[in-house]
């Protein structure tokens, strides 16, 4: 990639360069040329003049003008950014425009670098640089893939619930840190984010997501021609420099886009931006044609109003100088189809893609999915959604979720938003191997009303009983229409001796966790391997689930994870003795003998305890 870089900087004699041209003119056979000749940091002075290229509206690129100031040295570590004052195009009344990253700058017809830095709140067009040798230098730099090692689960606490599980994801991501501070500084121009799909409501509700870094959330729409999940681009798909272009984060019924500009371009390669997107290293981003509308002015930042068209390529590296692109190779999207069902008779289907990416992919989840129930479902007053959700793997794995969220306002949408969103977190930045989703099936049922129940008593046909005998519970509950419903559960006394007492524990998800927490003395937990997550994950306590747990009294320990109630005394003096020193090992004074579940169509709360004894 740019191989040609030292020729075009005059490193070579005139000699060489003649019979080099004379040569390449005889191979190339395709219709790929060479980007512009470039201009390094060391010829531009101040006062120089020059001109800038950018799209202000439509696909037509326009001349603006660039006055040289000076140079910024060592802004960040070894970088050196071109000071310079723009003009034309009426950027003296909307300043440095929103959309206007990656717009390339020519100095006697050589490229210097790219318009890539503005002052917040400026009163004129003043803007930073980005030297061009810093943006061709991408491709050589960092060609090992991100690591997902290491991530942050400070929110994943022992045996969590679905629900919670899903609001502890909310709160860690919603609390992480703005990477942009708005002070008298040179700041990344703003990049536009277009929403297309999105309602007004949706578009309020999760802009915050985009603003607190640096992106200008803007409601918009696609180009009428966009076909957004189809990969087959036309044979003369090409950008030049200066032409808008866009990174696209969602495609399909909902589209997340944002747009800039194109800086260089080599062939079928491109780079753009002139700064970080996310600056998240290797990537696998869509990339997008985009018209411009128009240019909206703003005090605070004007922007390019634009529509995203078609997906022609893809960017595979977000690094601090810019992003790096390839027309013709398209990135690996997460396929996801949604179907929501109200009523017997009407269901609608959905597909979105997001991009596959450790940290986005849950995000854009996140989005993407609660805008769509809040949009086909009520988003206030009471609402129950049922739903499963089938993650599937690249290595063929599979983790299943199923659940029910009852309430109003949009708390079951975000709660059921937020567990799909939680789950794919864990996946992609698990410690043990390298992961990959190929693909989430959603199905949710919904229904109008709340579906709440709450726990009345429960009663056994006899409270002694013999070893192997049948023990019969009923439970009564009472619904949020205030009926009395009742279920049955049998099950068998353990053989215990005789005098022997056991517990029969009968709860909600939200109880047996706090009750394990408390049985286990331990509140944080990390899976000792990927088996162990996938079970986790598989197995997370649900709302429409009624538990049962028998516990008798007796000595265990709680190990990596797993309770072991009837470790052999050799072998438990061994892990728990001093000279042992094992990790994550907890004795406990009441272990599990038995645990079932009973799924019932209301999200149920509630506990109770019973003793039971053995007969003599």
């Amino acid at each position: 990639m740019f191989s040609s870089n030292q020729m075009r900087k005059g490193k070579y004699p005139v000699s060489f360069l003649f019979i080099f041209t004379i040569l390449l003119s005889f191979w190339l056979s395709g219709p790929a040329q060479a980007g512009p000749v470039i201009m390094p940091l060391s010829q531009v002075k101040p006062g120089m003049k020059g001109i800038g290229k950018s799209v202000f509206a439509g696909h037509k690129i326009q001349e603006f003008n660039v006055e040289i100031l000076g140079i910024l040295e060592n802004v960040q570590p070894k970088q050196n950014w071109i000071l310079a004052r723009l003009s034309g195009q009426n950027l003296e009344n909307t300043g440095v425009i929103a959309g206007m990253s990656g717009s390339p700058v020519y100095i006697d017809g050589k490229i210097i670098g790219s318009v890539s830095f503005s002052y917040s709140f400026s009163r004129e067009p003043i803007a930073g640089i980005t030297p061009i040798e810093d943006m061709l230098a991408i491709p050589g730099k960092y060609v090992l893939a991100r690591s997902g090692k290491n991530p942050d689960f400070s929110w994943l606490k022992i045996f969590p619930t679905m629900q919670e599980l899903g609001k502890n994801y909310l709160e860690w991501s919603q609390n992480q840190p703005s990477s942009i501070s708005p002070d008298q500084a040179l700041i990344p121009i703003k990049i536009p984010v277009v929403f297309s799909g999105f309602s007004a409501r949706s578009f309020n509700d999760y802009k915050s997501v985009f603003s607190r870094d640096n992106f200008q959330p803007v409601l918009g729409a696609r180009m009428a021609s966009t076909q957004t999940l189809n990969l087959n681009v036309p044979s003369s798909a090409s950008l030049a420099e200066g032409e808008a272009v866009g990174i696209q984060l969602m495609g399909g019924d909902l589209d997340l886009t944002a747009v800039g500009t194109v800086t260089y371009v080599d062939g079928e390669k491109i780079v753009a931006f002139g700064h970080p997107f996310y600056n998240l290293g290797k990537v696998d981003y869509g990339l997008t044609r985009a018209e411009i509308l128009t240019i909206v002015p703003s005090l605070q930042s004007s922007f390019k109003l634009a529509a995203t068209g078609e997906l022609i390529g893809r960017f595979s590296q977000d690094r601090t100088n810019g992003v790096l692109g390839e027309i013709g190779k398209f990135p690996r999207y997460v396929p996801v189809n949604v179907e929501i069902q109200d009523n017997l008779a009407s269901k609608k289907q959905f597909k979105i893609k997001v991009v596959n990416d450790p940290i986005l992919t849950p995000a854009l989840l996140n989005v993407g999915l609660a805008t769509i129930i809040n949009a086909e479902e009520r988003s206030y007053g009471n609402l129950s959604l049922d739903f499963e959700a089938t993650i599937v793997l690249d290595r063929g794995q599979i983790v299943h979720l199923e659940d029910l969220f009852s309430g109003n306002a949009d708390n079951p949408a975000t709660s059921l938003s937020a567990i799909v969103a939680a789950v794919s977190y864990l996946l992609n930045n698990n410690e043990f191997q390298p992961v990959k989703i190929s693909q989430i099936d959603l199905k949710i049922r919904a229904v109008e009303e709340l579906r709440q129940a709450s726990l009345e008593k429960v009663l056994l046909d006899k409270y002694t009983a013999q070893p192997g005998e049948v023990i019969t519970a009923r439970i009564y509950f009472r619904t949020f229409k205030n009926e009395t419903k009742t279920e049955e559960v049998e099950f068998v006394a353990p053989p215990l001796p005789a005098g022997s007492e056991l517990e029969l524990v009968v709860g909600d998800a939200a109880y047996m966790q706090q009750l394990e927490k408390n049985l286990y003395r331990i509140q944080d937990f990390r899976p000792r391997s990927f088996d162990q997550l996938l079970r986790i994950l598989s197995n997370l306590r649900k709302n429409n689930r009624i538990y049962f747990k028998l516990l008798v009294s007796g000595l265990g320990i709680f190990l990596k994870g797993e309770e072991w109630p009837d470790l052999p005394p050799g072998y438990k003096a061994m892990l728990t003795s001093p000279r042992a020193a094992t990790a994550n090992l907890t004795e406990i004074s009441r272990s599990t003998l038995s645990e079932y579940q009973l799924p019932v169509p209301y999200v149920f709360k509630g506990a109770i305890s019973i003793p039971i004894k053995i007969k003599k």
